[in-house]
């Protein structure tokens, strides 16, 4: 089996809440079941670099109402997140369905940056090329980023719940630490921000910092790999 890693163009309901919020960070297809003509119920995790109004955001929308919602706990930072379930109806083509129809299973379906970037797995390499193809021809774009030969299938979707649990598992003080340095790029590489500029911002030494970050780090991996741990999507 494969598991695939890819970008595409973002399309439908998911994409619309995207754009209607100002400063949206990220959007998690948690899950979805097909109900008719075109009609799903989704499971979203919604985060933003600041508190939002769901409500009002789904009224700006046609063909999707708001089933239910609750905030999740962010820590000290302004940033919201929302686990919302939604009725929507879905045009043609759809990102779900189109990994679906192909007979893969979707691990993973993000929205962030203005695109939708995929995780899933297939049976082999003909599977893998007829559902490449298929997105291409269908949303105009399919960028590979990961291919990786795999043993287990993993789990389909739901990934949201592992966002909610490492929230409130973390104190305030290590939400804080990750979230600012994620933020401003010290995670990213190359690096947008060194140490310095993190813990300025924090208004801490560098070294204050460095030991705080490490202790986020150590707890957050103690969450991934300690006795409920959480494969990630490239693990066999």
């Amino acid at each position: 089996m494969l598991r695939i890693a890819f970008r595409t163009r973002p399309t439908g309901i998911i994409e619309g809440v995207g754009e209607t919020i100002d400063d949206v960070r990220s959007i998690e297809l948690d899950n979805a079941f097909y109900v008719e003509d075109g009609t799903w119920i989704e499971s979203l995790t919604i985060g933003s670099e600041s508190q939002f109004d769901i409500e009002a955001v789904v009224e700006r929308l046609s063909g999707v109402r708001l089933f239910h919602h609750r905030v999740v706990p962010t820590g000290p930072t302004a940033a919201g997140i929302e686990r919302v379930t939604i009725i929507a109806n879905e045009s043609y083509p759809f990102i779900l369905g189109l990994v679906l129809r192909q007979e893969a299973i979707p691990n993973r379906i993000t929205y962030r940056d203005k695109e939708f970037r995929v995780v899933a797995t297939v049976r082999d390499w003909e599977q893998f090329r007829s559902m490449a193809d298929d997105i291409d021809h269908k949303l105009g774009k399919f960028e590979l980023q990961q291919v990786t030969e795999i043993k287990n299938v993993g789990e389909p979707l739901d990934s949201g719940r592992l966002s909610e649990t490492v929230v409130t598992k973390l104190t305030t003080e290590q939400i804080e630490i990750l979230e600012t340095a994620y933020n401003t790029g010290y995670f990213e590489v190359p690096r947008r921000a060194d140490g310095t500029e993190v813990a300025d911002r924090l208004g801490i030494s560098q070294s204050n910092f460095s030991e705080r970050l490490r202790t986020a780090e150590n707890h957050l991996l103690e969450l991934l790999f300690g006795t409920n741990a959480y494969h990630s999507e490239f693990t066999e």
